[in-house]
């Protein structure tokens, strides 16, 4: 079960608001309080499912988790797909080391027996959107230059030894979703990866996009559906709108989405998620866009915006996580 939020204090009377979404954060003109996604645990051998973690540095601004499942950490050499996680939380709340996302992992990375590289990338409004683009693409790239044949400090012995770079995956739940499509983009546009890497496929779960045309699941809740615009508003100071094609990616000045850099996407979406019609009409577009790829869409019955990390033992959670067990495995 993630934890639950510590009760807020009252707002202060000595700084201007600028956005809130309680019980979670809080967003002053000169200041931000979290109060949910700042715990920390430490990386371990998890007792339960025998998943191995551990901690390394990229760079100055990013580091990350990563999870080998059992029996792997003990010199075998078997090789294993490699996903690429990129945590949501609105661009400003959450972190590959928080107790949600470790628990998470220990149990995902066991059932679908893959590597798991959890990005740790700067947060918003303290590091502003697009800061969250650049670190994630930073990881990526560190991450596929495990194939150079070299034997340089920063490379990470389970990466070099157990990553198999043929089913290389990037993934994400709200907003970590956002970003694996934007890193898949770039790699389009930037012609590739370096050392001949491909990203096989995306996991996108309950994506986090935008857009001023309005879709059915936005009457599901027109408070929350507000308040997603303007936290896009506050996160990105510099944005144009929901049309920015960082937050909308069917718009006009938008990468084409023919050219994502990929061969597979699984879209996965809560019946009762605000954000549902978003990500349906990400599969909608991709699959009529002309992508030479496969997509898949699979839906939750009732739930919401990311339940698997608030119930990850609902049988509604089990059953997306062997979705996409199975997806990373085919």
């Amino acid at each position: 079960m993630a934890a639950a939020p510590v009760a807020p204090p009252p707002a202060s009377a000595d700084d201007e608001i600028v956005y809130e979404s309680m019980p979670c954060i809080r967003v002053y003109k000169n200041r931000v309080e979290r109060y949910f996604g700042t715990e920390f645990v430490a990386a371990s051998t998890d007792a339960a499912t025998g998943v191995a973690s551990r901690d390394v540095v990229i760079s100055p601004n990013v580091s990350a988790r990563l999870y080998l499942p059992p029996r792997l950490d003990d010199g075998s050499a078997a090789k294993l797909p490699i996903l690429v996680y990129y945590h949501g939380g609105g661009f400003c709340l959450g972190s590959a080391f928080n107790p949600t996302f470790h628990a998470y992992f220990n149990t995902f990375a066991g059932l679908a027996n893959v590597l798991v590289v959890s990005v740790e990338y700067r947060l918003a409004p303290e590091h502003p959107v697009p800061a969250a683009y650049a670190d994630s693409w930073d990881a990526l790239t560190w991450v596929v230059s495990h194939l150079a044949a070299d034997d340089s400090d920063n490379r990470d012995p389970w990466i070099a030894g157990h990553a198999d770079f043929s089913r290389l995956y990037l993934g994400g739940e709200s907003a970590g979703s956002n970003i694996a499509h934007h890193m898949a983009m770039r790699v389009a546009t930037e012609g590739g990866l370096a050392h001949g890497a491909r990203i096989r496929g995306l996991v996108m779960i309950h994506p986090y996009f935008l857009g001023t045309d309005k879709v059915p699941s936005d009457d599901l809740s027109p408070e929350v559906r507000e308040s997603l615009g303007s936290l896009w508003r506050v996160m990105c100071p510099t944005t144009t709108g929901e049309d920015d094609p960082l937050i909308n990616p069917f718009v006009d000045g938008a990468p084409p989405l023919a050219s994502l850099a990929c061969s597979r996407v699984l879209v996965c979406v809560g019946e009762g998620d605000v954000l549902r019609d978003r990500g349906r009409n990400y599969y909608d577009r991709l699959t009529a866009s002309g992508w030479p790829g496969e997509a898949e869409i699979w839906q939750a019955p009732g739930k919401g915006h990311t339940f698997h990390l608030l119930e990850p033992s609902c049988d509604e959670a089990v059953a997306q996580d062997k979705v996409i067990s199975d997806f990373l495995n085919r």
